[in-house]
């Protein structure tokens, strides 16, 4: 299992669009937040609070979120998309084996860039924005939160790709789940369109970030929801692997 996830290392940390696509991740999260606080510092209101600005120096998760799905997607449909997915298999027949590696190193790593890039959000716009207290227990939990749930996005991005096989096909359906469906799902109407909405993969995710409830989910049973989510993408994706020909 070691050859296996150092080949695996060696695989994210030497293509290009890995290295650009978590590049992308701590640019959105730290230029974004210091765009917007920068923005709300000028408020009549005056500075925002100790929770309001941590919270608004987050705001860039909704597009880090999607880069690390990407990057998810194209860790694994890229080897299907040229081909090394055979050669892959030749060194390792057994398919759970080098798809658990993959899983590993592709965790490992989000887990540690999404630590920076939210610890580096919450940074500046608590630099820019100054507000007149703020609690450093209430800093690490929104990093804990926004990490977990960056990561969590990866990770489906991964089973997403392993279930699809197909990059743009992949892309699609993450972009889908987690971006306009959840959207969508909101304007359903009556208790079973609130129940679908609450339930439904990053409305119940973004709860960790958040730190709030949502009439049913609080922040850690929301990321649980969504933690289903993404281990359903996973198990359906290696059932599949390891019934279709590569």
């Amino acid at each position: 299992m070691i050859d296996i996830l150092r080949s695996e290392w060696t695989k994210i940390r030497s293509v290009r669009s890995t290295v650009w696509t978590l590049a992308v991740t701590v640019v959105l999260m730290a230029g974004l937040a210091a765009l917007v606080t920068a923005a709300s510092k000028n408020n009549p209101g005056g500075p925002p609070s100790g929770d309001e600005a941590i919270m608004i120096s987050l705001l860039g998760i909704m597009f880090a979120q999607l880069s690390m799905a990407t990057l998810g997607v194209l860790v694994i449909s890229s080897e299907y998309r040229t081909g090394g997915i055979r050669t892959s298999l030749m060194a390792v027949p057994k398919r759970m084996s080098l798809l658990t590696g993959k899983f590993v190193i592709f965790t490992v790593t989000s887990l540690i860039v999404s630590a920076v890039a939210s610890a580096a959000a919450i940074g500046i716009g608590l630099a820019i924005s100054q507000p007149p207290s703020v609690e450093m227990g209430d800093v690490a939990r929104a990093v804990l939160g926004a990490t977990l749930y960056l990561t969590a996005c990866g990770v489906f991005g991964l089973g997403l790709g392993t279930l699809i096989r197909h990059t743009p096909g992949a892309l699609v359906s993450a972009i889908a789940l987690m971006l306009v469906l959840p959207t969508v799902a909101n304007q359903l109407p009556g208790q079973w369109g609130k129940t679908v909405a609450e339930y439904f993969t990053t409305n119940a995710g973004l709860l960790v970030v958040t730190n709030q409830d949502n009439g049913t989910l609080g922040p850690w049973s929301g990321f649980g929801v969504y933690a289903v989510w993404v281990v359903v993408a996973v198990i359906a994706g290696a059932v599949l692997m390891q019934r279709r020909d590569a």
